[in-house]
């Protein structure tokens, strides 16, 4: 699994199969996901835009996690 920390923007995790659990919710998704990091999001954990809106600023950057 990768995790790409999108300059001003959300955190993407990329992998085969992606599983989100908030409290009772979870949700499996396929490939990639964006994961909110301002924390204006309105649909958190996701990624909504709400970054540019509020003009977000933080690094970007890489981790990757292997086997």
């Amino acid at each position: 699994m990768r995790l790409v920390f999108v300059e001003n923007g959300p955190i993407r995790l990329e992998g085969q199969r992606i599983v989100v659990r908030v409290g009772e919710r979870e949700e499996v998704r396929e490939g990639r996901v964006s994961l909110c990091r301002c924390g204006g999001s309105g649909n958190k954990p996701f990624c909504d835009g709400t970054h540019k809106r509020i003009g977000f600023q933080a690094p970007g950057g890489e981790l990757e996690v292997g086997d």
